[in-house]
């Protein structure tokens, strides 16, 4: 089997003239903010995707009922036994504010030395004019789509989806009998392998914060009056071991352990280790599991919870000798199946008032269900041999991510069988500066999907 270079896959793109009109169709999403954060350009953004999906032909619904507006897009066929794909995405971007380093303007597409650069250009807009233009491709060579194909776009994927729930059950009608559901990204690994994943981690989000006193108070009281960082220390200690083992009781015993499918998918493709982890990111303390397939359990079917940021005290110029009477921090659970939003903060609830924190106040931030597949299902295993058509170094199936999103509310909603995979390099830098990809993985992921079009002739 013989594949394209990478310079034939360049070459290949600024030839197409289909894949061209959607680049340019990318350069003007990227321009346009969308942040759902931020509640700017979302209706903006939402109709112009609906213009460009009529003008593909499509059947289009653009349901502003909720603060970001819904997208619909149906190619139908004309096989009355035709199935159904649905490619999941999202409009909505996190912001590139001051505190992130870009080269250029990140909403403004830039390209240099075949890479593209912008805010959204992985995450997710590039999948959505990359799928757009794989069936542009389809639809010119041939009379008629072998598979019904419906783009829905959300536009507060960055926000826990907020009401996406609401959304899909208005249309479920139109979501019936889905023979697969290709998901927003991916990317490849550090091997070059096309990443093809079958789930994510769920979350719960929520603020810790203490008042220990109507103002903050002389230091000289140090050693006879408590202060509310050092309370909320305490607190946050209690949660955690320092191997990173959650120490609220009742949270293991919810969790669903993996089956040996799932096992074997992270045994065998899962490519992390304590050794990579501490050169990616040149880690100056510990990995917290040395051993790689116990990191690896951990990384992938157990929860973990995380310090996202703490406030307290004096952060100015010089010394302020006081004891601080508030302190703030936010923190998150990352779920697995098994797992509440709501049940996990409850349980943490009653830890941190049994062991003698009950001043500490929390607020639910936000929360999504986890989901995993074992990736067995037939329309997800032709996805898997198709990409290993087009991807030299091959293919790494895994059962879930550790990243989170709304995959657990859209397969409640739907019940197709679900594959992540995506335009996305190890290093796209999704929320960061200078988030990129390749233009030759962009035009690798239309030629993917017009295949995985083709497939359904038979």
């Amino acid at each position: 089997m013989s594949f394209s270079t990478e310079k034939e896959q360049l070459a290949k793109f600024q030839q197409d003239e289909i894949s061209q009109h959607y680049f340019e169709v990318l350069r003007t999403l990227i321009s346009k903010k969308s942040i759902f954060a931020q509640n700017i350009g979302l209706k903006d953004v939402a109709t112009y995707l609906g213009e460009v999906f009529t003008a593909a032909g499509a059947h289009v619904i653009v349901d502003d009922s909720y603060t970001a507006p819904f997208v619909i897009a149906e190619f139908k066929s004309s096989r009355k036994d035709a199935k159904t794909i649905i490619f999941y995405n999202h409009y909505d971007t996190v912001p590139a504010d001051n505190d992130q380093p870009w080269t250029d303007d990140p909403f403004t597409l830039s390209v240099h030395y075949g890479m593209m650069y912008g805010r959204g250009v992985n995450d997710d807009k590039g999948n959505i004019t990359a799928r757009l233009s794989a069936v542009r491709r389809y639809m010119r060579s041939h009379k008629n789509l072998p598979v019904n194909i419906t783009f829905i776009v959300e536009g507060a994927e960055e926000s826990a989806s907020m009401n996406l729930e609401d959304y899909l059950a208005k249309y479920k009608k139109r979501f019936q009998g889905v023979d697969l559901l290709v998901w927003e990204d991916g990317s490849k690994n550090k091997e070059d392998q096309l990443e093809i994943l079958g789930g994510n981690k769920g979350i719960v989000t929520f603020n810790l914060s203490v008042n220990s006193a109507d103002v903050d108070i002389h230091s000289s009281f140090g050693g006879v009056i408590d202060s509310a960082a050092w309370y909320l220390v305490r607190a946050l200690a209690s949660l955690r071991d320092d191997k990173g083992k959650i120490l609220v009781d009742g949270i293991y015993d919810q969790v669903i352990p993996p089956n040996e499918r799932e096992l074997s998918l992270v045994r065998r493709y899962a490519n992390r280790s304590a050794s990579s982890l501490t050169k990616i990111y040149d880690l100056q303390l510990p990995v917290l599991k040395t051993d790689k397939e116990e990191l690896l359990h951990y990384f992938f079917f157990e929860p973990s919870l995380t310090i996202e940021g703490i406030t307290t005290g004096y952060q100015g110029e010089g010394v302020k000798t006081i004891l601080p009477a508030y302190a703030f921090c936010k923190a998150e659970v990352r779920l697995v199946p098994g797992l509440t939003p709501e049940g996990v903060l409850e349980a943490i609830r009653t830890h941190l008032d049994k062991k003698g924190f009950s001043a500490v106040q929390l607020e639910f931030t936000l929360g999504e269900m986890s989901y995993r597949s074992d990736m067995s299902a037939p329309s997800v295993l032709n996805v898997i041999e198709l990409a290993k058509q087009f991807y030299p170094k091959g293919v790494s199936v895994l059962p879930t991510s550790a990243g989170t999103g709304p995959m657990h509310t859209v397969y409640q909603a739907l019940g197709a069988p679900i594959a992540a995979f995506g335009i996305g390099n190890v290093n796209s830098r999704d929320h960061g500066g200078d988030e990129n990809v390749s233009i030759a993985d962009y035009y690798t992921h239309i030629e993917l999907v017009e295949a995985l079009i083709e497939s359904y002739e038979k």
